[in-house]
C-alpha cells in the first residue's frame, strides 16, 4: 500500500498550524480508512527558520503522536522554495510519494484523494489546479492571469493556476534531486521533469487565521526568480530592441540627410533631449536585467547548499 508523506513548509505559523496539524490528521486517518495510503504515512512539518513558536508545535506534535507527525527544523529562514525542496528531498527515499501544501491550508484537502487515485492509475506527478479565483481580489486575479501570460510568452512552461500543491511519487522526486540549480522556481523546474502527469481541479479557499507569506513585493521578486531562472528570452528581447533602434537611427540619419539638402532647418534640442534621456533610460534598464542574470550566475557558481538541516524528528 503506498506510503505517502505530506509535506508542508511553515515560516511564522503559529496561529493556523494547530488548526492545520488537526485537520491533516484527520485526512490521513480518512486516507488510511479508505485504503489509499498505508499507516506508516506521515505528515512533515518544515520550519523555514521562524521566529515565533512554531517548531515548538511541530515538537510537541511529534512528541505526542510520532508515526503522525514528523518535523524538520533549517537552521535559518532559506525561503518557501528551499524550506520545499528541503522537505521533499528528505523524504524521496522514505516513502512511495509526497504530495505538498501550504499550511494555510487554502488548497482543498479533500482534493488528495483524487490525487492519490490518479497515481495509483499510473501518473507520476499530480498536479492541484485551481478551478477558479472566486476567492482573490480583483487585482489578484489580473496580476495572477498575465504572471502565468508573461511567464507562458517567455518559454518558461508553468501549469495555469497551479501554486505547490501537487503529488509526486518517487521516481519524480529522484528526478528533481538532480537539478542542481539554486535560484528555485519549483513551478517552472518539476514540469520539466517530464512523466505522466495528471491535473486535479478544486476551489480554493480563504485564509482562516495567520497573515500570507506572499505579499505583493515578494510575488513580485517570486515572478522575477521564475523568469530569470528559466527563461534567456529577455536578454533577446533586449538584443531585438537594441537592433530595432539602430534600423531607427539609421532612418533618422537618411530623414535628417534629406531635409538638410531641402533646405530645412531642424531646432533638434527638445527631440535630442528625448532621445538622451529615452536611450539613457534602454541602457540602464538593460544592463539591470543583464545584471540580474549576472547575479543568478555568481550565485550558481559558488555551489552553496540550498538549505541545512538542524533537527530531524522522525520515528524510525
Amino acid at each position: 500500500m503506498l506510503t505517502l508523506a505530506i509535506v508542508v513548509p511553515c515560516y511564522n505559523e503559529q496561529e493556523i498550524l494547530p488548526q492545520t496539524a488537526q485537520r491533516l490528521a484527520k485526512k490521513v486517518n480518512d486516507l488510511q480508512s479508505a485504503g489509499l495510503i498505508s499507516a506508516k504515512s506521515t505528515i512533515v512539518f518544515i520550519d523555514d527558520g521562524s521566529k515565533d513558536k512554531t517548531w515548538e508545535l511541530i515538537a510537541k506534535y511529534h512528541q505526542e503522536n510520532p508515526q503522525a507527525f514528523s518535523g524538520i527544523k533549517l537552521s535559518k529562514n532559506r525561503g518557501h522554495q528551499n524550506a520545499l525542496l528541503c522537505g521533499l528531498l528528505t523524504v524521496k527515499d522514505l516513502y512511495d510519494a509526497a504530495l505538498s501544501i501550504d499550511a494555510d491550508l487554502q488548497d482543498d484537502i479533500d482534493a488528495i484523494d483524487g490525487m492519490i487515485r490518479q497515481y495509483s492509475s499510473g501518473c507520476e506527478i499530480v498536479y492541484g489546479v485551481r478551478s477558479n479565483r472566486a476567492s482573490d481580489s480583483l487585482f489578484k486575479k489580473a496580476t495572477a492571469h498575465f504572471f502565468y501570460k508573461l511567464m507562458s510568452i517567455l518559454g518558461v512552461q508553468t501549469i495555469y493556476n497551479h501554486a505547490d500543491f501537487r503529488l509526486m511519487g518517487r521516481r519524480a522526486l529522484n528526478a528533481l534531486a538532480e537539478y542542481g540549480e539554486v535560484n528555485l522556481f519549483l513551478r517552472g523546474i518539476i514540469p520539466l521533469l517530464g512523466y505522466k502527469t495528471g491535473v486535479e481541479y478544486y476551489a480554493r479557499a480563504k485564509r482562516t487565521a495567520g497573515q500570507s507569506k506572499y505579499p505583493l513585493h515578494k510575488m513580485l521578486n517570486f515572478a522575477l526568480e521564475g523568469i530569470t531562472s528559466l527563461s534567456v528570452k529577455p536578454i533577446r528581447f533586449i538584443t531585438l530592441l537594441g537592433l530595432l533602434l539602430l534600423l531607427v537611427s539609421i532612418t533618422m540619419i537618411i530623414w535628417s540627410i534629406y531635409r538638410h539638402f531641402n533646405g530645412h532647418t531642424i531646432a533638434g534640442w527638445a527631440s535630442l533631449a528625448v532621445s538622451l534621456w529615452a536611450i539613457g533610460g534602454l541602457i540602464i534598464f538593460s544592463i539591470g536585467i543583464v545584471g540580474e542574470y549576472i547575479g543568478k550566475i555568481y550565485l550558481e557558481t559558488k555551489h552553496r547548499p540550498r538549505y541545512a538541516i538542524e533537527e530531524f524528528l522522525h520515528k524510525n
